[in-house]
């Protein structure tokens, strides 16, 4: 499981936008979003942390692993 803090996801939209940017990545990666704690969890099948982590960054965001 790879953690990432999100401060700046803020609605749902940004949610939506986190988990299509993991997806588009690693398809079968399993994505869990805590909008409340500013948490996405994720399982993943190929990709890695960093990987992850630019994905997240591209779509807009500035992930912090935990």
């Amino acid at each position: 499981m790879i953690t990432f803090e999100v401060k700046d996801m803020t609605c749902g939209h940004c949610v939506s936008t986190i988990t299509q940017a993991v997806k588009a990545l690693d398809a079968q990666a399993r994505v869990q979003v805590d909008l409340a704690s500013h948490r996405v969890d994720i399982e993943p099948a190929t990709a890695d942390a960093q990987a992850l982590r630019e994905a997240i960054a591209e779509a807009g965001f500035t992930p912090v692993a935990v």
